[in-house]
């Protein structure tokens, strides 16, 4: 895979402090003014090649903030038919193989007995319904968590429902593949499952969860030191560190070095015993990440644009040529509102807080910058579904394939519906988060495939019955009999 050589974007190699800065130059992507861009590299580095996926990515021929301060538009639209926002060329890395879970779901042995039981009685039943069960293997549902499942920390109910159904509360005892995929994040992921699974009621393996940096772990194969920017407290610290980053820093360790480098700082004494400051005059920093919603606008847009415009990468510097570009920056997603318990309209988020870093740097520079953003819409999103999709079918089902039927449940049409029509997959719009349509309505820009409905609950209804029959039942027996309710007439509700 191409990448840049450090005297591309010229770095002194008298001061080589990272493992990326050793490696070998095969190529890179020329930006419009000649220059070259630090991008990812030799991704098959310490790693099998069949553990990574390189997705292609497309650059914009203007950039978003242009767009946005010219006609304020606040959704990007299937009428625009754009396959990527990123600027980034040559290809995006994301990990292929998932990683492993270390969320335990069951509690005590009567519990764990209950199960086997069920399970002995339900493969019964499934053996004697066999093209059903073929057709609930070949289905699959892929969540939007913030507007469809939950508020904040507040499920909505009927998600409990529908989790509890697709776990083998169904008349075939069966697991239906699903998976959660969000644009959420700040926490790892097993902090965040272990919190779904109790706000839900239903337990969250974090083999089927994805939020918006799960796939930016594949990052750490380049980049050792590196400014992470968002979330609450340090938790995305915690974050990078899990993902194999070796030298993590948030803006907050930068205000406990010089408090001085932000004026309109936020900065707590607790904040300042759990900073990490170091002489950041000589520290070389690899890359930005922002992984989460910024809790402090004016000292991480101040930094980032620090960095950005920096000689190398080095705090405190500015570079002879900031136009070129000195250090990447990856967004997590690029979503401009989400919904809240807030009682207004959504709310601003990530999206947004990007468009400001791209138009003030452009006030400073005159040119576009250059990003890269994961999450939904972004191919390297769904990629990467694709792979924990069949990751958790071998797991539930011991069939390590991708089911042909997928579904995209999700309330944010410029994010979730775009990002699924784009990627072939069946969508569905619901009315609990960012869309508010009335009765019969679709979003007009990105309208949802499969149709519009109130909840997550009339959407996968309509989903199994299209899938499984009209007649399939959404309880499961514990009294069936499957000797005395074999064929035909199978029936887990009395």
């Amino acid at each position: 895979m191409p990448r840049f050589d450090d005297s591309d974007i010229g770095a002194d190699l008298t001061q080589t402090r990272s493992p990326r800065d050793a490696r070998p130059s095969v190529g890179g992507i020329t930006a419009s003014d000649g220059t070259t861009l630090p991008i990812p590299a030799d991704l098959h580095h310490g790693r099998r090649e069949s553990e990574v996926v390189e997705v292609p990515a497309t650059r914009s021929s203007i950039s978003d903030a242009s767009q946005y301060m010219h006609n304020l538009s606040l959704n990007p639209s299937m009428r625009e038919k754009r396959g990527s926002r990123n600027s980034f060329g040559i290809s995006l890395p994301i990990p292929r193989s998932p990683r492993p879970s270390r969320l335990s779901i069951v509690s005590g042995i009567d519990s764990a007995k209950a199960a086997v039981s069920r399970e002995l009685l339900a493969s019964q039943v499934q053996d004697m319904a066999k093209e059903k069960v073929a057709a609930a293997k070949n289905m699959a549902f892929a969540f939007d968590i913030d507007g469809v499942l939950a508020h904040g920390n507040q499920a909505i109910l009927e998600a409990r429902e529908v989790l509890k159904m697709l776990n083998g509360d169904n008349e075939l005892g069966i697991k239906i593949p699903h998976i959660l995929l969000t644009n959420g994040g700040g926490k790892t992921e097993e902090e965040r499952c272990q919190q779904l699974t109790e706000i839900l009621e239903s337990p969250i393996s974090v083999d089927q969860f994805i939020q918006s940096h799960t796939p930016m772990q594949a990052l750490s194969e380049y980049y050792e030191t590196v400014l992470v920017v968002g979330g609450e407290g340090f938790k995305c610290r915690g974050v990078a560190q899990n993902y194999g980053f070796k030298h993590v820093y948030t803006p907050k360790d930068v205000l406990a070095w010089d408090a001085e480098a932000s004026p309109w700082r936020n900065f707590s004494d607790a904040e300042r015993a759990d900073a990490h400051p170091v002489d950041f005059k000589r520290v070389k920093f690899d890359a930005i990440l922002v992984f989460a919603d910024s809790r402090d606008y004016a000292t991480d847009m101040q930094l980032i644009i620090d960095l950005l415009l920096s000689e190398d990468g080095y705090f405190g510097t500015r570079s002879k040529n900031p136009e070129s570009g000195s250090i990447p920056i990856y967004f997590s997603q690029g979503d401009m509102v989400m919904p809240t318990q807030f009682k207004g309209p959504p709310r601003m988020t990530q999206g947004a807080f990007r468009i400001a870093i791209e138009a003030i740097y452009k006030a400073q520079t005159g040119t576009d910058l250059e990003r890269v953003v994961y999450g939904k819409p972004e191919l390297a999103t769904y990629k990467y579904a694709d792979e924990v999709l069949k990751a958790w079918m071998e797991q539930i089902h011991n069939e390590n394939r991708l089911p042909q039927n997928v579904y995209m449940i999700g309330d944010n049409p410029a994010s979730d519906i775009i990002g699924g029509n784009m990627y072939g997959w069946n969508t569905c719009l619901v009315r609990t988060g960012v869309f508010q349509g009335g009765p019969g309505e679709n979003d007009p820009n990105s309208p949802a495939s499969f149709g519009v409905f109130d909840n997550v609950l009339q959407a996968v209804q309509a989903v199994v019955r299209k899938e499984l029959g009209k007649e399939f039942k959404f309880k499961w027996n514990e009294k069936i009999n499957p000797v005395l309710h074999g064929g035909d007439s199978l029936s887990a509700v009395e």
